[in-house]
């Protein structure tokens, strides 16, 4: 286990209602796009994060409980601790393009990845779900890359009415069959790699699972014969496909088996 390297938030940007990006003074150039950070507040709490800018490291984060209310409470110049990279991240298929589908705050790691993607010059489309236009985050910053951007609103009132994972069936109906890689809410990504499944299109999902260690010694993540923070976050379609539990079933910080939300 390693220490903490001690950052210090440069700047708070304000995403939507509920979700802050924080830019730290740190830079962790060896990052991959979809590899996860732990992120030490002291005295509240350490969690997994996933990285949306490696220079500066920048994380975005959504307010849903105790260590994310008292982390969107900071203010620039305070510290904080961080551990990492971790984790398997995605890995581009340069002869392919590419489709990335983001649900919620499942577009900052998909934004890193979609940086990389144009600095290889994959021709890449970008959906963007949420459950309403106020909810997106990232549109303009997926704009200024130049990649193709389709948004999708469950309420219609921005961009396409319906999910991201319906926008998505539409995309492809338009274009060569691309490699598919998404982020987002786990009922999102098992109907995208059913339909992987069914197209036969290759697929990348970063999974989310409760994660304490980080590092493969608790298993507190594990998902049938996997462990998310060493096999993961990123699974593919080979990897995912015969697991009871995704799409299904999680655990709580106790362990115990819940159903998928």
């Amino acid at each position: 286990m390693t220490l903490p390297t001690i950052a210090r938030i440069r700047h708070i940007y304000d995403e939507s209602r509920t979700v802050r990006s924080f830019e730290l003074d740190i830079a962790m150039p060896q990052a991959e796009p979809g590899q996860f950070v732990l992120l030490w507040l002291p005295g509240v709490d350490e969690k997994p994060m996933s990285i949306a800018n490696p220079d500066p490291l920048t994380l975005t984060v959504m307010r849903v409980g105790p260590f994310s209310t008292a982390l969107h409470r900071t203010r620039p110049g305070d510290l904080l601790g961080v551990r990492g990279p971790y984790g398997h991240g995605f890995s581009l298929r340069e002869a392919e393009s590419a489709l990335l589908v983001a649900g919620g705050c499942g577009a900052a790691p998909l934004y890193f990845l979609a940086r990389r993607a144009v600095e290889q010059n994959i021709p890449t489309t970008v959906v963007l779900g949420a459950r309403r236009a106020n909810d997106l985050i990232y549109a303009d910053r997926f704009r200024a890359l130049g990649v193709e951007l389709l948004v999708a609103t469950d309420d219609g009132s921005l961009g396409f009415k319906g999910t991201a994972v319906a926008c998505a069936i539409q995309a492809l109906a338009n274009r060569p069959t691309p490699s598919l890689y998404a982020c987002g809410p786990e009922r999102m990504l098992a109907a995208l790699l059913d339909l992987c499944l069914q197209r036969n299109i290759p697929g990348q999902f970063s999974v989310e699972r409760y994660i304490k260690c980080g590092f493969g010694l608790c298993g507190q993540c594990a998902i049938d014969g996997l462990l998310v923070c060493q096999d993961g976050p990123v699974l593919t379609v080979e990897q995912l496909k015969d697991l009871h539990d995704f799409g299904r079933f999680r655990r709580s910080a106790t362990g115990r088996k819940l159903p998928v939300k």
